[in-house]
């Protein structure tokens, strides 16, 4: 069946994660999404290896399912020609190059609406297309520690900052420019007008901080790290048991007393020290030794099942590979295969948003370095003399190595 977003033509000018996410997004969803890679060189993912898969780099796989690859030098002539005709022809441009580089190429968003004034222009970038930093080149761990985060993550204040593990601010930024992209499709729907759709890794990180924030604009204090903890409710947060960790979510009073009740100790239910949320704020470290002390002396299997039983929230903390094989992954087809053409069937994960009439799916394996340029040139109305001119000018590059 075709995905939600089947008929939607998207040329992804992107590179990377944070438009690659996004790309991929819209792909699982069902959009035909065409990757435009550089000329020399293509994607950086494509070089961020180890690991790799047979030839070809784990990580470019990973963000580049289900999209048709080209490989087109937009400096040329040749290139600018090809990527104008698709324009006319598309729905959607994604790009998350540094500011004003495809305007410097006579590619900007003022050029493209010339060809086609529907079309739906979104750029990701470090900081957004305005402002004082718009400028500036923009790097996940870069956004993470201007947005507050690496303030709040780690054991405790005093200890050197601690990025998040995974690029939280890439895949969110990217997530993010989806969601834009798509209220712009409705708005477009309704109007026949396109726009800018301008997301920014700085911003995708600041979303993060909605409780920290909410605290400081309230208080004046800035939240400090707190390890797993929740910076507004108690107990919350991963406790140690006999043979490994277990997080607990008590996050309201009911959940609190089935804790209590649970791990043997009811009696902390009317203690004055833990009666309230804000009381088992105030002393939450006390509150945290006395659960570790019970929580240690059984397994986390033993807890689980117990937690599971009471209604308590609660899971183990595990590993990426645990996850990966966990039951409830695979029954929600979170891990799935596709075949690639060099490096044989390989796992990829899946689409986290679920349809009830028109489910997306990875049915296509990352593209080979230009692989659909013919294809695609095809599609577009390019004679076969006419790709053959672009492959002997250097406009476009077929199925070789990204040199």
């Amino acid at each position: 069946m075709p995905g939600p977003l089947d008929g939607l033509k998207v040329i992804e000018l992107a590179h990377i994660m944070s438009g690659p996410t996004c790309g991929m997004m819209l792909a699982d969803m069902g959009a035909d999404v065409i990757k435009i890679e550089k000329v020399p060189g293509g994607d950086d993912t494509r070089r961020m290896t180890p690991p790799v898969i047979a030839d070809q780099s784990a990580a470019f796989m990973m963000m580049n399912r289900n999209k048709r690859g080209m490989a087109i030098d937009l400096k040329t002539e040749g290139g600018k020609e090809i990527l104008l005709r698709m324009v006319r022809q598309s729905d959607v441009i994604l790009e998350n190059f540094r500011h004003d580089t495809l305007d410097r190429l006579g590619l900007g968003y003022e050029r493209l609406r010339q060809e086609n004034p529907a079309l739906i222009y979104c750029a990701v970038s470090g900081f957004g297309r305005t402002g004082p930093y718009a400028t500036r080149g923009g790097f996940d761990l870069v956004a993470q520690g201007m947005s507050g985060l690496m303030s709040i993550t780690g054991e405790g204040d005093g200890r050197p900052p601690v990025k998040v593990g995974a690029p939280v601010s890439d895949t969110t930024a990217g997530v993010l420019a989806a969601m834009g992209i798509l209220a712009a499709y409705i708005s477009r729907l309704k109007t026949g007008k396109g726009q800018i759709v301008d997301a920014s890794l700085f911003e995708a990180a600041i979303m993060h901080t909605y409780w920290q924030s909410a605290i400081c604009l309230a208080t004046g204090d800035s939240p400090k790290p707190m390890g797993s903890a929740h910076p507004l409710n108690g107990p919350y947060q991963a406790f140690q048991t006999k043979d490994g960790w277990v997080n607990i979510g008590g996050a309201n009073q009911a959940n609190w007393e089935r804790i209590a009740r649970t791990v043997g100790l009811p009696d902390l239910i009317e203690d004055a020290r833990f009666r309230t949320n804000a009381d088992r704020m105030a002393n939450l470290k006390e509150l945290e030794g006395l659960l570790t002390a019970e929580l240690r002396k059984h397994s986390s299997h033993y807890w689980l099942v117990r937690f599971e039983q009471e209604g308590v929230p609660a899971g183990p903390v595990m590993s990426i590979a645990e996850m990966l094989e966990d039951p409830h992954v695979a029954d929600r087809g979170m891990v799935t295969t596709v075949d690639h053409p060099t490096a044989g069937r390989v796992k990829t994960l899946g689409l986290p948003v679920h349809f009830s009439e028109t489910p997306g799916s990875v049915n296509r394996p990352a593209p080979l370095f230009g692989e659909h340029n013919a294809e695609v040139l095809a599609e577009f109305g390019f004679t076969a003399s006419e790709v053959a001119d672009f492959r002997s000018s250097g406009a476009i590059r077929d199925n070789q190595e990204a040199k």
